[in-house]
């Protein structure tokens, strides 16, 4: 595996940490700003706005150039939102900088995905795709904790100058080691768009969000419902969330392994892994013991698909390589939007915080019924959407 797919993992890192500290930082932010902690909150929806459209603009506006000196400018914004943030007392600004920070960070997943899966034999796109993306799981064992304790002693402006400070020495490594290539031939948009409108590739970008919307439903309240369902103190929370992320190691880790020679296989054990394990979390919700290894297995098998979810639409759709990428990003921050608003108004209704596991059992039967339905789709890879039955015999 070439060390630049795991400076673009660890490149990854450094921006997801942004991405996730800020649910630890939001007291400090409603006092330091003078708002509301739901006002502070909406920064967190800001930088999934930022996210779902950064992608498919930022991958057609930067098609032409080369992928390491669009990685470098993304990497370069994304410090300098960090830094003008940390510098203000204007709320409204900060909740600007989320957004254009969030708008380049998912201009680099598409880049980088493109750039990891341009490196490697396609028989190790899954693995690579699992390096990548595995800087986000490190980013939810080490950078959301890090971030939070970085928060609580140095405040919260404190936290996003560590940020800045990440994404400059990840803009060294990318320099030092990412290849300057281009792609083979400039990216045509009409003919990407029409190699994505076959029916699987929409079937994979469908199971990616409501596979993402189940495992999310229930992480985004997992601290809620530990303390006030679980009966769990407040300061063994970081510990249990510490949980999920050594099983998100593992699964994105064994993930990675199998996706390449058994995707669609890897897709239905990780999605009925999410069911199974949801339903027994809304059951023993009040009994501590299960509920710590089923967060555990959670992150294990809900991490255990995202490589398949990122590589395969290379194998669907290969001419595809700069909107590909970008769909997958879009599709996971729909999920990621998704997943946790069904959350909330579940809790809102009063139905208690097990039922957003029940909610994540059905998004993930939802997920299942489509990966069947890719299976059953896998000779006619090629077969556009609009294209009717009578042209596929």
């Amino acid at each position: 595996m070439p060390l630049a797919v795991y400076i673009l993992g660890l490149s990854i890192f450094a921006q997801g940490t942004s991405e996730l500290m800020l649910a630890g930082l939001l007291t400090g932010i409603s006092n330091d700003l003078h708002v509301s902690i739901p006002q502070a909150g909406l920064l967190i929806s800001a930088f999934a706005i930022g996210m779902l459209l950064g992608a498919p603009v930022l991958a057609i506006t930067t098609q032409r150039w080369s992928r390491r000196t669009a990685l470098l400018a993304f990497l370069a914004v994304f410090a300098v939102t960090h830094v003008v943030a940390a510098s203000t007392s204007s709320y409204w600004l900060v909740f600007a900088t989320r957004i254009v920070g969030a708008f380049v960070y998912a201009g680099f997943w598409s880049v980088g995905a493109a750039t990891a899966i341009a490196l490697v034999p396609e028989t190790a796109r899954g693995r690579a795709m699992s390096i990548v993306a595995g800087g986000l799981t490190v980013a939810t064992i080490i950078g959301l904790p890090a971030g939070t304790f970085i928060g609580d002693h140095l405040g919260w402006r404190g936290a996003f100058w560590t940020v800045a400070g990440l994404s400059l020495a990840a803009m060294v490594a990318v320099f030092a080691k990412v290849p300057d290539t281009r792609p083979a031939e400039p990216p045509r948009v009409r003919e990407e768009l029409r190699a994505l409108a076959i029916r699987p590739v929409w079937l994979l970008f469908g199971t990616t969000v409501l596979a993402t919307a189940a495992q999310l439903v229930t992480f985004g309240y997992l601290g809620a419902l530990l303390t006030e369902t679980t009966g769990l103190a407040q300061n063994w929370v970081p510990v249990v969330l510490a949980v999920y992320g050594a099983g998100s190691l593992l699964g994105i880790g064994v993930g990675g392994r199998t996706a390449d020679t058994h995707p669609l296989s890897t897709l239905v054990v990780g999605i009925t892994g999410v069911i199974a394990t949801s339903v027994l979390l809304a059951l023993t919700a009040h009994h501590l013991a299960p509920v710590v290894v089923l967060v555990f297995l959670l992150g294990a098998f809900g991490f255990g698909v995202n490589p398949v979810l990122n590589s395969r639409v290379f194998a669907l759709a290969p001419s595809a390589t700069t909107l590909g990428p970008a769909g997958n990003v879009a599709a996971f921050n729909v999920g990621i939007t998704a997943g946790p608003w069904l959350g909330g108004v579940a809790i809102s209704a009063g139905l208690g915080y097990p039922s957003v596991a029940w909610i994540g059992a059905v998004l993930g039967a939802g997920a299942l019924a489509l990966t069947g339905w890719s299976r059953t789709l896998r000779p006619l890879a090629a077969t556009p959407i609009h294209q009717p039955a009578s042209a596929r015999n």
